[in-house]
């Protein structure tokens, strides 16, 4: 099985197996791999497995796609041992039993062995398991834990004052303009 590896150091081990079609990467939590690193765009790329090929697609990311440093416009391929980097993020894809690619033996070398350890650990599941359904899961109705309160409108309540304001002005200037029609009354 496919997947892809986090090798910036921060977040060193992150793994994130490919066993979908279509893989959304983002910082945000809506994202099938949620990257939360400040250089990565909210939806900054798609992962397609298309057959054998494992297809990257930028997503009009603000700090762009790469893969070996080399940019990605529209779509690429990536293989087994090459560096996708997304922002600052660095990764790599691994497969189950196939060779790595030769990447630059810097980013591959030193982070094997590490690597290797943390990955049983640090994969990130998704989805929930039977055992969560059968549970029960949250109780239900409402949260009346917390309590709700309204927003107040500023903008409403300047506009009632500025309002109350205007109408007892033009109320005193009628009363004016009658005191000077009628002055003996």
């Amino acid at each position: 099985m496919a997947k892809l590896v986090i090798l910036t150091q921060s977040l060193n081990g992150r793994a994130h197996e490919l066993n979908v079609d279509r893989t959304t990467v983002g910082r945000v939590e809506d994202n099938m791999f949620q990257i939360a690193e400040t250089s990565v765009s909210s939806h900054h790329c798609e992962v397609l497995l298309r057959g054998s090929d494992v297809v990257i697609k930028d997503l009009n990311s603000t700090n762009g796609t790469f893969i070996n440093d080399q940019p990605v416009t529209g779509e690429s391929v990536l293989k087994p041992g090459q560096t996708l980097r997304l922002g600052t993020v660095e990764l790599k894809l691994e497969t189950g039993g196939a060779a790595s690619a030769p990447a630059s033996a810097a980013s591959v070398a030193p982070a094997k062995t590490p690597l290797k350890k943390a990955e049983a650990t640090m994969v990130v599941p998704r989805g929930v398991s039977l055992s969560d359904l059968e549970g029960g899961g949250r109780p239900p109705g409402f949260d009346t834990s917390k309590e709700f309160s309204k927003k107040r409108n500023r903008a409403g309540i300047y506009f009632w004052i500025a309002a109350g304001v205007v109408v007892v002005v033009i109320v005193a200037l009628l009363l004016y303009a009658l005191s000077k029609i009628n002055p003996g009354k």
